[in-house]
């Protein structure tokens, strides 16, 4: 009987010991699961830290390059704002120049007809002066004479309107660009190189010669 009971005994205390251990492997089982669980939570963790931060790198970037595509559209707009103002500047110079070109040969063409039309009326001038010079001193007062010295004041008034002026000649130092020298004479009046005598009135256009004067030069 006191056999039996050892067994018994013996056989209890087994079985505790094996279910202390099974126990004891389940909590060491467990610890390891809840290490495995906090390991796993803290890559998880470092996983979705880093998928976070390459987020904000995409988004940084993505910022970043729509900045300098705007950048490089606002740099592409403004570089074709400067070429078109530029091309309108020159557009506006060459329009200038044409109008100031167009100007001064328009002025041109009108003085060369202004000359010629005074060229021809020149002739005329000189008979009139020729005819009033040759006049008897007893005729200058008869209306025909009259007449002849009225149509001569017109004609120089026309002129002087115009800005046709007569070349100064006699007394004034010889100056080949408005006097003509057709023959050299003495002269106690003047001094050598000085014009002494006008045989035909010079004029000009404006500041142009249309016809020189000429002239006899004192030796």
């Amino acid at each position: 009987m006191e056999d039996i009971n050892k067994d018994s005994s013996f056989a209890e205390e087994t079985v505790n010991e094996e279910t202390a251990n099974t126990n004891s492997k389940t909590d060491e089982a467990q610890t390891d699961d809840t290490l495995v669980n906090e390991e796993t939570a803290v890559e998880e963790g470092k996983e979705v830290n880093e998928e976070a931060e390459t987020s904000d790198e995409k988004k940084t970037d993505s910022k970043l390059k729509r900045g300098l595509k705007k950048k490089e559209k606002k740099d592409k707009k403004d570089e074709k704002i400067e070429e078109l103002t530029d091309q309108v500047k020159r557009q506006m110079a060459e329009f200038d120049n044409f109008r100031k070109r167009s100007e001064k040969e328009k002025n041109t063409m009108y003085e060369i007809g202004a000359k010629s039309v005074v060229e021809k009326l020149l002739p005329i001038v000189d008979n009139f002066e020729r005819g009033l010079q040759a006049l008897p001193e007893e005729e200058k007062t008869a209306p025909f004479a009259e007449g002849m010295q009225m149509i001569y004041k017109q004609m120089m008034t026309m002129f002087d309107q115009i800005g046709v002026t007569t070349i100064e000649a006699v007394g004034t130092e010889f100056n080949p660009d408005y006097h003509n020298a057709v023959m050299q004479i003495e002269s106690d009046e003047y001094e050598s190189g000085y014009v002494a005598q006008e045989l035909q009135k010079g004029y000009m256009y404006r500041d142009s010669v249309v016809r020189h004067s000429m002239v006899g030069v004192v030796q």
